[in-house]
């Protein structure tokens, strides 16, 4: 009995058979079929993005190293110094040059009254930037994947999408950069913290 319900399964007849046998040949190939589905994205991406994000990584810590650790600091000290480069150049800055979870790391450049917009305004940049950076943030890649499978099969242009994106991701993490400031400044007060 059980060779012949695996020879079925092999044969990929478990559709034809019928009772208990063939309720449960459907099942079993259901059940594979997950996995195999599973693994043929783990083999697209093998073979497509993460080479891909690789090659990326590399140009871009090679371009850091270029331009110099000394002058991407310096740059990111001038970013740090008004309101409005706080919270889109710095955030943006980080996150493309050090990366998800390393971008955070750029609010060393502060005063700690602005370390907790900063770190709200970066965080929240991790993923506008992915349709055209995707090295930002590769674990959560398939955040923009999925939105722009849905585009793609619309037969629209990808690139308007990931331009857009960007600078909406730009004007929310201002936003989000003021509120928090904001936010931070009242507590303080409200609790008596000197920032």
């Amino acid at each position: 009995m059980q060779g012949t319900f695996f020879a079925l399964l092999q044969e990929g007849q478990t559709a034809d058979a019928g009772g208990v046998f063939g309720a449960l040949g459907r099942a079993a190939e259901g059940f594979i079929g997950l996995f195999q589905a599973g693994a043929d994205t783990f083999v697209d991406f093998v073979t497509g993005i993460i080479p891909l994000l690789i090659i990326l990584l590399t140009a871009f810590y090679t371009v850091t190293n270029l331009i110099g650790q000394d002058r991407v600091q310096r740059a990111a000290r001038f970013a740090a110094g008004n309101i409005f480069t706080r919270y889109t150049l710095l955030p943006l800055m980080a996150v493309f040059f050090l990366t998800n979870p390393m971008a955070y790391t750029f609010g060393t450049f502060l005063e700690e009254k602005y370390k907790p917009a900063f770190y709200d305004s970066a965080v929240s940049f991790v993923h506008p930037p992915l349709g055209l950076f995707p090295h930002v943030n590769p674990g959560e890649l398939f955040v923009w994947l999925g939105v722009a499978e849905g585009i793609r099969r619309l037969d629209l242009p990808l690139g308007d999408l990931a331009v857009r994106y960007l600078l909406a991701g730009l004007v929310v993490i201002f936003i989000r950069g003021l509120l928090t400031q904001y936010i931070t400044q009242f507590l303080a007060r409200r609790q008596g913290v000197e920032l």
